[in-house]
């Protein structure tokens, strides 16, 4: 059997909502254009994420929309369900697995630099490895992979810093984890200002 078409993508998506998101990125640019640039890597999360052969889940933080970016003929549309990030991670992936997929991912939207090669390579990855992880260059990680729950991974992190990855990778020390290339992804000023087509968003310059 192909392995994509065992394959399970979920994309967490904060619903984009003014002062809401981005809030790091915000105390620079503004809350409008932190906005609108969330919008933007959204749209290309979701452009790449269709080029991808797999079944696609959307997990919304708040309520699920019917008419947007996520089309339904690409998307499957649910509620993340959980008090922080790593509970509400632990539920989608739980929910996915139980439902007979073999390789579950988990993707950042905020992240330029992805492509569908790069994911298409983490689903093959995850055929000859036990988990796959891809590194963010701000300690966190964009990709996670698994064929099983490893609810440790889950728990006990400081979410949004710096040792996210090497606490997960601790985590995991028993298991043969495959790390991808790290990539950068879009939380603050200085994590965009270095990419032109963000640049129509805001007036800041250093």
């Amino acid at each position: 059997m192909n392995s994509k078409l065992k394959t399970a993508l979920i994309i967490f998506t904060r619903n984009p909502e003014l002062g809401k998101c981005k809030t790091r990125l915000a105390k620079t640019v503004g809350d409008q254009s932190a906005l609108n640039i969330y919008k933007y890597l959204l749209q290309h999360t979701a452009n790449v994420s269709k080029d991808v052969e797999a079944d696609r889940y959307v997990f919304y933080s708040e309520d699920i929309i019917t008419d947007d970016i996520w089309s339904v003929a690409h998307f499957s549309k649910k509620l993340q369900k959980g008090k922080d990030l790593g509970e509400r991670m632990h539920n989608a992936f739980d929910e996915l697995l139980h439902s007979g997929y073999e390789n579950v991912i988990i993707i950042g939207s905020d992240l330029l630099d992805l492509d569908a090669a790069i994911i298409e390579n983490a689903i093959l990855e995850l055929d000859k490895h036990d988990v796959v992880l891809g590194p963010a260059e701000d300690g966190g990680y964009y990709l996670l992979g698994i064929k099983q729950l490893h609810p440790t991974i889950f728990k006990n992190k400081a979410w949004g810093t710096k040792t996210v990855r090497q606490d997960t990778i601790l985590d995991l020390k028993n298991k043969d984890v495959s790390l991808l290339k790290p990539l950068n992804d879009i939380d603050t000023y200085d994590d965009m200002k270095h990419y032109n087509q963000l640049k129509q968003f805001y007036t800041k310059h250093d």
